[in-house]
Order: structure tokens, then C-alpha cells, then sequence
């Protein structure tokens, strides 16, 4: 598995990529295939986002709901352009993904001994299983446990991908086909840049929310596996559409705190300051239309009204209801002073979730040989325009279980030796400040001209910006030492050219993107595919 020669690359069958939902799953399903697997992860294994996923699963489990219905809602908000096939193999698959996580022991949460299931935006029925309001840290707890207890797995956290080494690089040196062979990555505790060396390479690295000012994501949702894929020549699709979820809690000292889509699910309703309820002007199902349209009227009313924030109460149901049904939400505002069984919660829009991604088949499988991505860095066609609410972590199961059998499936090829890192012609960096200032240059314009509304101008500025940042960003990387604040940015600045260049080719309002100069849709529904060195 490793080397005593230093230097030497570290032999694995299978690369794992992150460590949130998808990539834990991924890992525990291919052990079980006798698979050696390392799981490379740039913070401490608990730190994804996955464990930040408040909502729950989407799932048919009431015998009154459907597959038909499950899958005709995720069209509906993926306003067209969602893969019937996919969308169907998620919905048709997913139950069964809730049935495994059983198996693990995840403590989901339940009413006269059978799964409670609760409601969110877009959904027709009840189908979404949770365990409380903290679904994602109660299953990545249960995961991290397994992997932690399976010998077939090693762990390397503070690990952050550089590079994913494929044969082009290598002049196809003894592999016949072009193919993903390994990756580099910096070891932030020695500093050292290691040579992982397998047949196989999964990317789960998540979203790219911390492109933007202001995101429910860790600061770990970097874009990584997207720019490493790209940058080795896998195409990408639907960049343009970013999720802004709706009711992040505005505070100053409350960094990135969701408040989940289920509390409108169980009632909450969205006020103006004085107390008005205004989404029933804005569409039909009030609070309980789809994110990308209650995102659009708390913007409209907040820049209409000169707003800092809107608010959402629930505080008409009962305390005991509130404390069993959002437990954590109850604590953390309670922390800062709100008491949301007496009080409205101050909320406002945030970068959420990236839609759009590294392309991929129903597999999960690249356009580069041996290299796979799931979850939320790839682009499965389940999503479209627009993410329905609780369907990302069904979509890490399903998907992780689908690639890792295929993994199973396929040969290993020969692998050629992988030269080590070479940093011979580059130097110390003399000072960080060109980082932090580019970092808060491009959050900035981000949020200014990427966000939930969108102009020709506004993107043309970004893109003129993002273009110089390229130069900038380039020349640092060529001559100085590699740290991971670099090389984080070096990803975003690389994700955010990709979702300007989607979002300039799009000539119509979709889903998540709205365009002031195009304000209609298209009859037809076409995915924006971007391609290396070209525009599909």
C-alpha cells in the first residue's frame, strides 16, 4: 500500500476524493468488493458539507405517494431540463438507499414505530426522511464510524488535491487508452506533496458554493473536483444554475447557518418587517414553492423595500412541536438571542448548492477513463435548472453505489510509474496577501454579478474580472511553493470562469438562472455543456 522510498507513489484500487456523503458511501461499498481504498480529504473527515444537510432524504415511502410523482416533481423543478432517466433511476433507487443506511444504524426519526416523514418546497406528498433537523451530521456520523472500523479503508485527512495525473501527461507510457492513473496532493501538516497511483479515481469533492460572499457551504466547498476535472479535459454542464437557498439566518455571528427548507414544510411563513406575508403574491404554493422562485421574491422585496433581510416564523406552532421538530435550529438561534417559538427568524438568500458539474453517465463515469464523480461535483442530468429540495443525498447514494459496482466491474489495468511532485524551480511565497485579496476580490464580484438576478453587463464585468485574477493567479502558482489557500483558489477562480461562460451562454430565464435581458424560455430545454478548449 505505501512506500519506505520517499518520494514513491502510494498504490491504492481506488481513490476516493472527499469525504462527505457520496464519497463515505462509495468507500464502504467498494471495501466490501475487497477494494483497497484511500479517501482523501483536505480537513478533518467530519467537515463536508454533507453533515450540514439539515432537511432529509427524498424517498417513496408512503404507499400514497408514487415513483411517478416523486419523478414528475424533480422535473417540475428542474424546470425541463432534468434526465428523464436519470431523475427516474434516482426516484426508483432511492428507497432502497434509505433501506441501507437502516442497515447502518442511522438513527432516522420516527413516529408509532415507522419512519416520520416530513414535507419540503416542491414535493406533492410527504416523503422526506430525516432524523430531526440534523440528517446529514446523524448519517455522516454512522458512515465516518464504519469507515473508521474497516481495515480495506485508509483515511488521509489535511490532504488537498493539487492535480489528477492522467496518461497524456505521461505520454500514454504504457496504458493504451487515455486515462485517469492518480492525483497529486499536499499534506497541509508536513507540507509535503504526495503521488496517489490507482486505476481508479472517484471525485466527490462537493460544490463550489464559497465562489460567493455570502453561502450556507463549509469552507471546504471549493470547487476542487470540478477545476481537477476539467482541467484534465472532462467536459462540464449546467454551471450556470447555483442554487440559492432561500432562509439562511441572517446574524453577524451566525457564519453560514441554514434554516432548514422544512420549517416552511411544516408552516413557517415569510414576513416583511411589519408583519406582511408576501409570497402568496408571488406564486401560487406560497412559501412552499420551489427554492429558485422563493429565493426571487426575497430578493425582489428586500431590494424593493432597501432590506436587509426578511422573516420567517413559525413561532404559531406549539414549543414542543418546534423542539421536537428542529431541535438544532431551536438551540443555535436560541444562542443568539432569538427564540423562534415567540419570534420571527431574520433570513436571508445564499449560494447553496451547484447544480451543475463535472459531467457524467448514469455510472457516474467521466469522459476520462477511470476517473468517476458523484455527488455534488458532478453532473448527473438529475437536478436541471433547479434542485428539488432533499434530493442531493439520495443522489450521493444512489450514484455511489452505481459507480463503485461499476468500479467492481471493470479491469485494472497496468499502471506506469508516476513521477513525484517536482517543485525544484519554484520558491517560498514572500507574502499571502495577493491570495486574501483576490480570495475577497472574487467572492465579492460574485455576489454582485452572478447572483440570484442576472445582466449581460453584469456577467461581462465578472468574466473581464475573473480573466485578470486568471493571470494573477497562474503566475503565483508557477513560481511559489503550493499551500491550500492557493490552491483552493486557484479552483474557484477556475469554477467561477466556468459558471460565467454557462451563464453568458444561455439566452433565457431557467430555474436557477434569471436574466434581466432575457427574461422568457426557450421552447426547447438544452443543457449548456462547456468543453476544454471549446463551447459545445
Amino acid at each position: 500500500m505505501q512506500s519506505n522510498n520517499p518520494g514513491a507513489a502510494l498504490h491504492f484500487d481506488v481513490l476516493i476524493v472527499g469525504s462527505g456523503l457520496a464519497g463515505l458511501s462509495a468507500a464502504l461499498l467498494l471495501a466490501q468488493q475487497n477494494k483497497r481504498v484511500a479517501i482523501i480529504t483536505k480537513r478533518a473527515v467530519r467537515e463536508g458539507s454533507s453533515g450540514w444537510a439539515q432537511g432529509g432524504i427524498a424517498a417513496v415511502w408512503d404507499k400514497a405517494d408514487s415513483f411517478a410523482a416523486h419523478v414528475d416533481d424533480t422535473l417540475v423543478a428542474g424546470a425541463g431540463l432534468c434526465d428523464l432517466a436519470a431523475t427516474q433511476f434516482v426516484v426508483e433507487q432511492a428507497p432502497n438507499a434509505i433501506a441501507w443506511l437502516q442497515t447502518l444504524g442511522v438513527p432516522f426519526s420516527e413516529e408509532d414505530g415507522q419512519l416520520h416523514l416530513t414535507r419540503e418546497g416542491g414535493h406533492s406528498a410527504r416523503r422526506i426522511v430525516h432524523a430531526t433537523d440534523a440528517t446529514g451530521a446523524a448519517v455522516q456520523r454512522t458512515l465516518i464510524e464504519r469507515v473508521q472500523t474497516t481495515p480495506q479503508i485508509t483515511l488521509f485527512e489535511h490532504h488537498t488535491l493539487i492535480d489528477l495525473i492522467h496518461t497524456d501527461k505521461l505520454g500514454r507510457s504504457g496504458v493504451p487508452d487515455r486515462r485517469c492513473v492518480g492525483l497529486y496532493a499536499l499534506d497541509a501538516e508536513s507540507d509535503e506533496v504526495l503521488t496517489f497511483a490507482a486505476p481508479h479515481t472517484l471525485l466527490a469533492t462537493g460544490g463550489a458554493g464559497k465562489v460567493y460572499l455570502y453561502t450556507t457551504n463549509p469552507d471546504t466547498a471549493t470547487g476542487d473536483g470540478i477545476a481537477a476535472a476539467w482541467r484534465a479535459g472532462c467536459r462540464v454542464q449546467n454551471m450556470e444554475f447555483i442554487q440559492f437557498h432561500p432562509t439562511c439566518l441572517y446574524h453577524p455571528h451566525a457564519k453560514s447557518f441554514l434554516i432548514s427548507e422544512a420549517v416552511r414544510g411544516e408552516g413557517g411563513r415569510l414576513l416583511l418587517p411589519d408583519g406582511t406575508r408576501f409570497m402568496p403574491g408571488h406564486d401560487a404554493r406560497a412559501e412552499l414553492a420551489p427554492r429558485d422562485v422563493v429565493a426571487r421574491a426575497i430578493d425582489f422585496e428586500m431590494k424593493k423595500g432597501g432590506l436587509d433581510c426578511v422573516y420567517l416564523d413559525i413561532s404559531h406552532q406549539p414549543l414542543a412541536f418546534i423542539q421536537e421538530h428542529f431541535p438544532t435550529i431551536y438551540a443555535r438561534c436560541l444562542e443568539l438571542g432569538i427564540d423562534m417559538s415567540r419570534q420571527p427568524i431574520p433570513v436571508v438568500p445564499a449560494a447553496h448548492y451547484t447544480c451543475g458539474g463535472v459531467r457524467t453517465d448514469l455510472h457516474g463515469q467521466t469522459d476520462l477513463a477511470g476517473l468517476y464523480a458523484i455527488g455534488e461535483a458532478a453532473c448527473t442530468g438529475l437536478h436541471g435548472a433547479n434542485r428539488l429540495a432533499s434530493n442531493s443525498l439520495v443522489e450521493c447514494m444512489v450514484f455511489a453505489r452505481a459507480a463503485s459496482e461499476d468500479i467492481a466491474r471493470q479491469s485494472a489495468p497496468p499502471l506506469p510509474p508516476l513521477p513525484a511532485w517536482d517543485d525544484s524551480r519554484v520558491t517560498d511565497a514572500d507574502e499571502s496577501v495577493v491570495i486574501s485579496h483576490n480570495w475577497d476580490e472574487l467572492r465579492r464580484f460574485m455576489w454582485d454579478y452572478v447572483g440570484i438576478v442576472r445582466t449581460n453587463k453584469r456577467l461581462e464585468r465578472a468574466a473581464h474580472r475573473i480573466a485578470l485574477l486568471q493571470g494573477e493567479i497562474q503566475e503565483f502558482y508557477a513560481n511559489f511553493h503550493v499551500s491550500r489557500d492557493l490552491l483552493e483558489l486557484r479552483n474557484l477562480v477556475q469554477v467561477a470562469d466556468l459558471i460565467v461562460q454557462s451563464a453568458l451562454a444561455r439566452h433565457e430565464s431557467r430555474g436557477l438562472h434569471f436574466s434581466r435581458d432575457y427574461p422568457g424560455m426557450l421552447d426547447a430545454a438544452l443543457p449548456t455543456t462547456l468543453v476544454p478548449g471549446g463551447r459545445d
